[in-house]
């Protein structure tokens, strides 16, 4: 990474082809302390359907943060996250076998002139529209099973999905509706102009699927998981891994946590010197799980501050949600409910740990039980606990939420702010749940 000037804003409006990594190029360097404001275009559909992506989003350069080291972390406190997009769509997908070899997101090729990640030109609307550019071939290697053209409101605080008619109008202008920024090299998934489940209204509530740190080996952005990265495993293209233990190396940045949204903050592995803060995949809603493996992808803007915490040395994400995401048992306890604790311990001549604060673990694997089992030892590692503490805490005072299916996870206890204390990280358990 060559050295460059650190800015106390940094404003980054260039994009990646599909991939993270430290080979990457870098858009600048950032304070310790500073903020960083993006606009991104929307991941997975747009990337999805244009050939020449090596993965499945679109997501920022890479972001250096001064005096990130390996084995630090980056608390990122997502201040602002606006939509710029009008309309999008999104459903449940359909591969097209011809079109890909081993993985559709990764491993594009024209499935008449056989070209590998071909430039391609759009010609109309509807899923025949995205062409190689050598031969005219559909050269998409995605439609829909079951899609739907979704409309927003000026404040963006609903969604209505469109009939034909209105997919139509919206395809014919599809890049100005999803407010593609510049720089973006994506074809927009409006195009394609799905009508399913028409006149439904639905709620919005914007936040970032795709936001993190970089890797030391250079993944699919879309596969940087522990679900969406098995596929990577014996594979036969440029980006295949041999084994677990190089899928590993991942910092699950691709998340789609909906609670990763405006007044979170997200602590993220610092892998590689500089961290490599990327941001991408903002969605106007998802329901628990992305039950269609996909949502309303859009572009946007974020602001996050940027705050190194030296040594903390975790393997994966920590999120501190807003305090309303929390399951009910996690929440912090009021004083009434410390007064009444209180009572109890004296009358059972019983101490009670006084000082305890929420933290979520985020964990991802093959399946959501890989993926619990995988929260379990990184927050046994960042705590100190052995597995059965660690399930007793969740149990009694937090529990597990389903981030996506097939594998990642939020798990989530009231932790001893002592321990928390240890790490380096109270303070922002503090300031996030007014402690």
């Amino acid at each position: 990474m060559a050295q460059r000037e650190i800015q106390e804003q940094l404003t980054v409006d260039q994009y990646t082809l599909g991939l993270v990594g430290p080979d990457q190029e870098w858009a600048g360097t950032v304070a310790d302390g500073g903020t960083v404001r993006t606009h991104t275009p929307p991941a997975c559909w747009g990337p999805m359907i244009t050939p020449d992506f090596r993965g499945g989003h679109e997501v920022t350069r890479p972001i250096a943060v001064e005096n990130a080291e390996v084995g630090d972390a980056i608390a990122l406190t997502i201040e602002d996250v606006e939509v710029t997009s009008v309309a999008t769509s999104t459903g449940s997908m359909r591969e097209r076998d011809e079109a890909f070899g081993d993985d559709p997101f990764v491993d594009h090729r024209c499935p008449e002139c056989g070209t590998e990640w071909p430039d391609s030109i759009v010609e109309g609307t509807g899923e025949e529209a995205i062409k190689c550019a050598e031969c005219g071939a559909n050269a998409s290697s995605f439609g829909f099973e079951f899609g739907y053209t979704v409309a927003f409101d000026e404040d963006r605080s609903v969604g209505l999905t469109m009939d034909d008619a209105a997919a139509e109008e919206l395809a014919e202008n599809a890049r100005e509706a999803m407010a593609l920024p510049d720089n973006s090299r994506q074809h927009p998934i409006l195009l394609y102009k799905p009508s399913g489940m028409a006149g439904t209204l639905g709620h919005l509530r914007p936040f970032i699927g795709n936001v993190g740190t970089t890797p030391p080996v250079e993944l699919p952005d879309s596969h940087n998981a522990g679900d969406f990265g098995q596929f990577l495993l014996g594979a036969d293209h440029d980006w295949g891994l041999p084994d677990e233990e190089a899928l590993a190396e991942r910092t699950d940045g691709h998340m789609d946590v909906n609670a990763v949204r405006e007044g979170a903050v997200l602590i993220c592995p610092v892998k590689v010197d500089g961290g490599g803060i990327y941001v991408g995949d903002l969605h106007a809603n998802q329901g628990d799980g992305e039950l269609s493996l996909h949502t309303t992808d859009v572009s946007g803007r974020t602001e996050l501050g940027v705050e190194v915490i030296k040594g903390l040395d975790i393997d994966g994400p920590l999120l501190l949600p807003n305090e309303e995401d929390l399951p009910y048992i996690a929440a912090p306890y009021t004083e009434i409910e410390r007064e009444t604790g209180r009572a109890l311990a004296d009358e059972h001549d019983v101490e009670m740990t006084e000082a305890m604060g929420p933290i979520q673990v985020i964990g991802s694997g093959e399946t959501i039980n890989a993926a619990t089992e995988n929260a379990f030892d990184r927050a046994g590692d960042l705590l100190d606990m052995s597995e059965g503490e660690v399930r007793g805490r969740c149990t009694f005072t937090g529990g597990v939420e389903i981030g996506r299916l097939p594998g990642v996870v939020q798990l989530t206890m009231l932790a001893p702010m002592d321990r928390l204390d240890e790490r380096g990280m109270g303070e922002f358990v503090r300031e996030q749940y007014s402690l």
